[in-house]
């Protein structure tokens, strides 16, 4: 007979890994669900809906909604579906009549695949209960934010959290790379015994368990007790369950209910850390009785999650930014080292201290040409055959680091009392050679909430499976062969120092091989620079709204000076990349450089020489070169500070060739690079080998010179006609197939936007503009659309029927008067009557509209009118 011990033996843990929490088929006791089709058909229902409307399910499902909700209900609905994306996110609303009976709701609405699902939870009143949401974050973030160290943050975070829900312990909890986590910082009553410090296996959390809170950032448990709410039905007629991923009141996993129980708990709610859009840790608050927050404070407890994850992301960036900051430092003096010395591989190990400090270590190793040389504590000279050759399977020209070596590698047990860990770091092709870093081994205690293995057996309808352990006593485990871990800012700075290595090698050991390969290494070239790129756009947006705001006298003021810089880098990586372009005005080339990426600083670099268009052939590669030379003099150069100026002119020299002038004068003296970097590769090499063409660079104390000739066959002289004609075609039409927008009837009109959402007024604006028209004004009242009309030359109006306490109705006299055409948009579909007063064969968009469904709707009206 098999025993339970034996059963549990052959059992895993992934039982809860495969549960379809989202599936489930159930709401919590709390709340209310209907569910319908795209064209507004009942498909679902809670089990207790009748509470709510007095129809039994069965009576509602197939119903179109509109026979059951009052029409200021749908009309909510739908404006709150057009700020959603279907399967992203979801909008809410507080303390509603939805009925228009008295009886006030919260109200929550997302899109499940091909499904419109609306959440209800019964409100107090029809005032906020929590006074105002907005200054109760406002005063919780600023706590956190005057804490100056990261574990502060966490402290501080769980103490605001457990003052204002009042829950029995708030926990952050943290997530490792394997799953597992641990309690970083608690607050807790008096009387609960701490769980700081103690360590959770994955499996408590299981892995749809930790993406559904990537999706949904809040999550409430409000009584493990309660009976759930079935939908009704289970299933849509194909078969397929309701996915309930971004509900707010989906029922809870009964393993997860079991696992609660077995703590004691009674209640819960987890909120979300995302950190670079993973699952960091989460907010967990546990409640011994019943506790429901209602849907307002759970939505405010939502943003000051996304408020601490960037308060947290920031406080753990600048700690490695600092750990960077001195890495880099250390490589900076090494790489000049080895540029001063020229070593060959074998003679790195005379740089072992340098490389050691760089990154720590207690043993250091080169294996060069299947030979090894060893500095400190590693493996003994006949185990490095053997583990060179795991590394050419296990690293590909890439740094390899583990802190548990004999895992991976089995025969490290041999040596597990001298290297633990390794980090190796490829500075060769073929043969494979490496600098490698050995670490000892640390034995280390871990303090687990439980024995993370301790999971009873039970026996169900499906066999046995493995139940919620019962225990959560401190348990202690002595964990052996594995080191101190390889910190991410070592993880970088042994890149770096495998890119520098790599770099000076190639540079005095390999010359041929790279003369053999130049036309590989062109193509790696661009690579490197769009990866660069990418890399750094965040960095970059981020520089530009530093560098904007001293030169900002008001917050449109900043809002235009960071837009229009944020569009110039938008054309310049538009100019880059595109291949369908025709020739460009060289004087653009370098304006669109100017502008993206020095801002005030333009006026002091100053164009001078004829008219000259680049063909397509050459303008990547000339937007290439300028962009190096233009952010390395904001970097080092006369643009580095406020007094330095650039003048750049050009020429048709003697050999109808044209010959640029690059000088910069009056800025800091002038020191020649201690090394050649890539943006400098660029600039000597990209145009002498893609362009046929010639380049010399001179450093001089009282600035830069550098000259670029361009051969006669990749550029037009035109006449200043010509070259009026084409930079104005250049300016107008901006990006890449905006030409064929301005064929809509809005080109050049001036649009007014009637609408009392903020969000729904931005994104009809955008798209109007997007689509042509020379300027859009907005209002939220009927008398602010009247003062505008009034002032202002109006070309098309875009109305919203339903502006809360009045309709848009009364301002169609006055569009009237002045023979305005207009459309109007609303959230009441088909069941829209115009007033006597309004032209019959005015349209009407339904809500959510798509952006030709607006525009061709304002074509036709601009058509009818202008007939």
């Amino acid at each position: 007979m098999t025993t339970p011990l034996a059963i549990s033996d052959q059992l895993d843990l992934s039982n809860c890994d495969r549960e379809p929490i989202h599936l489930l088929g159930q709401i919590q006791h709390f709340g209310y669900l209907v569910a319908v089709s795209m064209d507004w058909i009942v498909q679902h229902v809670s089990a207790n809906i009748e509470e709510l409307f007095g129809r039994q399910p069965d009576d509602m499902l197939g119903c179109p909604l509109a026979e059951i909700l009052p029409d200021g209900s749908l009309h909510l609905i739908r404006g709150k579906l057009q700020l959603i994306a279907p399967n992203e996110g979801c909008e809410r609303v507080f303390s509603i009549d939805f009925f228009g009976d008295g009886r006030y709701f919260d109200i929550a609405v997302h899109i499940s695949n091909t499904s419109i699902v609306i959440e209800l939870e019964r409100s107090e009143s029809n005032a906020a209960s929590n006074g105002n949401p907005g200054m109760l974050l406002k005063a919780m973030v600023a706590r956190i934010q005057r804490c100056d160290f990261t574990t502060a943050v966490f402290r501080e975070c769980v103490r605001q959290l457990r003052a204002v829900t009042g829950f029995d312990r708030v926990m952050l909890y943290r997530f490792a790379e394997s799953g597992s986590g641990a309690v970083v910082a608690e607050s807790l009553n008096r009387n609960l015994e701490p769980f700081l410090g103690l360590n959770y296996p994955a499996t408590d959390i299981p892995r749809q368990a930790r993406q559904l809170y990537l999706r949904n950032r809040i999550r409430i448990i409000a009584d493990v007790d309660s009976q759930n709410i079935d939908i009704v039905p289970q299933t849509d007629p194909s078969g397929a369950p309701l996915d309930l991923s971004l509900s707010v009141t989906r029922a809870v996993s009964p393993i997860h209910v079991e696992y609660l129980k077995n703590m004691g708990v009674h209640a819960s709610l987890s909120i979300s850390v995302v950190i670079d859009d993973k699952l960091w840790g989460l907010f967990a608050l546990h409640n011994y009785t019943p506790r429901l927050l209602s849907m307002e404070m759970r939505s405010t407890m939502e943003l000051f999650g996304e408020m601490a994850s960037l308060i947290i992301e920031g406080r753990l960036g600048k700690e490695t930014r600092r750990v960077e900051e001195e890495a880099r430092d250390l490589n900076d003096r090494v790489v000049a080292k080895l540029i001063s010395t020229s070593p060959t591989m074998a003679e790195l190990i005379d740089f072992a201290e340098d490389f050691r400090e760089l990154i720590p270590c207690d043993g250091f190793a080169v294996w060069a040409k299947d030979v090894v040389r060893t500095v400190g504590q590693c493996p003994f000279p006949d185990d490095m055959p053997g583990l060179a050759r795991f590394l050419n399977r296990a690293a590909s020209s890439r740094v390899y680091a583990t802190d548990e070596l004999s895992s991976v590698y089995p025969k490290a047990a041999e040596f597990v009392d001298r290297a633990a860990g390794l980090l190796a770091i490829p500075i060769s092709r073929a043969p494979r050679d490496y600098l490698l870093f050995f670490r000892k081994e640390i034995v280390e205690t871990v303090t687990w909430a439980g024995r993370p293995d301790e999971k009873p057996v039970e026996f169900g309808p499906n066999g046995p499976r493995l139940t919620p352990r019962k225990s959560f006593e401190a348990w202690q485990e002595t964990v052996r062969g594995k080191c101190r871990p390889w910190s991410p800012a070592r993880l970088k700075a042994a890149e770096a120092l495998r890119v520098s290595i790599l770099e000076v090698l190639l540079r005095f050991n390999e010359e041929t091989e790279r003369q053999q390969k130049l036309a590989s290494q062109h193509q790696e070239l661009l690579i490197a620079e769009l990866n660069h790129r990418v890399r750094n756009i965040l960095s970059l947006m981020r520089a530009l709204v530093v560098q904007s705001r001293a030169s900002a006298e008001s917050v449109d003021d900043f809002s235009t000076i960071i837009g229009g810089r944020i569009q110039a880098l938008a054309r310049a990586h538009d100019q880059i990349t595109d291949d369908n372009y025709k020739a460009q005005s060289l004087r653009a080339i370098m304006q669109t450089e100017i502008e993206a990426y020095i801002g005030p600083k333009a006026s002091r670099v100053h164009l001078d020489g004829p008219v000259i268009l680049v063909e397509a052939k050459a303008f990547s590669t000339l937007a290439l070169v300028f962009h190096e030379m233009v952010t390395n003099s904001a970097k080092y150069g006369a643009l580095s500070d406020s007094r330095g100026n650039v003048r750049v002119s050009w020429r048709i020299d003697d050999n109808e060739n044209c010959e640029i002038l690059w000088r910069e004068s009056d800025g800091p003296p002038v020191k020649p690079p201690s090394r050649r970097g890539f943006g400098s590769t660029i600039i000597e090499r990209s145009i002498p080998h893609d362009l046929g063409g010639e380049v010399s660079v001179e450093y001089h104390l009282t600035g830069l010179k550098a000259r670029f000739v361009l051969p006669s066959q990749v550029f037009q002289l035109k006449s200043e006609l010509e070259a009026n004609i084409e930079e104005t075609d250049y300016v107008h039409k901006g990006y890449k197939g905006q030409d064929v927008l301005l064929q809509s009837r809005l080109a050049g009109k001036t649009g007014l936007i009637l609408e009392d959402n903020m969000i729904i007024s931005l994104d009809a604006e955008q798209m109007l503009l997007e689509k042509g028209a020379k300027d859009v004004i907005t209002a939220m009242s009927v008398s602010e659309a009247k003062r505008i009309v009034d002032r202002h030359t109006i070309d098309i109006a875009l109305l919203d029927v339903n502006l809360g306490n009045e309709t848009s109705f009364s301002l169609v006299p006055a569009l009237e008067a002045k023979a305005i055409p207009y459309v109007f948009v609303t959230g009441y579909g088909e069941k829209l009557e115009l007033p006597d007063h309004v032209d019959p064969r005015t349209e009407a968009v339904k809500k959510p509209f798509a952006t030709e469904q607006l525009v061709a709707a304002l074509d036709r009206a601009l058509a009818r009118r202008e007939g």
